[in-house]
């Protein structure tokens, strides 16, 4: 499996648990998501499951890896307990699947 792939499957892995979150009431749609969306429309595909929302990079040396997810909360929920429970469900996620340590930022972009 080459870093590429093993990311994207990673992010997706990351997408679910975070949209498990109570709380959380989707990803923050990126630019580059909302024109794909509007070709996808167009072309009468499918939509990708990958999001801007999800970024995950690898750490240098023995870091592991740094994971950046944006979020859009629904109201009713503190941001400060929803982002906790976002971020220990993807370090929880990352572990399972790597087996290696993670730095999880979380950023809520809204409320709906």
């Amino acid at each position: 499996m080459t870093q590429r792939l093993a990311t994207s499957a990673l992010a997706e892995a990351v997408q679910e648990a975070v949209l498990g979150t109570p709380g959380v009431a989707f990803l923050r749609p990126g630019l580059a998501d909302l024109l794909r969306a509007a070709n996808l429309l167009t072309k009468g595909a499918a939509p990708s499951p990958r999001s801007s929302a999800v970024r995950i990079t690898r750490g240098k040396g023995a870091a592991g890896w740094h994971t950046e997810v944006y979020v859009v909360l629904s109201r009713g929920h503190r941001a400060v307990d929803v982002t906790r429970e976002v971020r220990a469900a993807v370090t929880e996620t990352l572990e399972r699947l790597t087996g290696e340590p993670s730095r999880v930022s979380v950023t809520v972009t809204g409320r709906v």
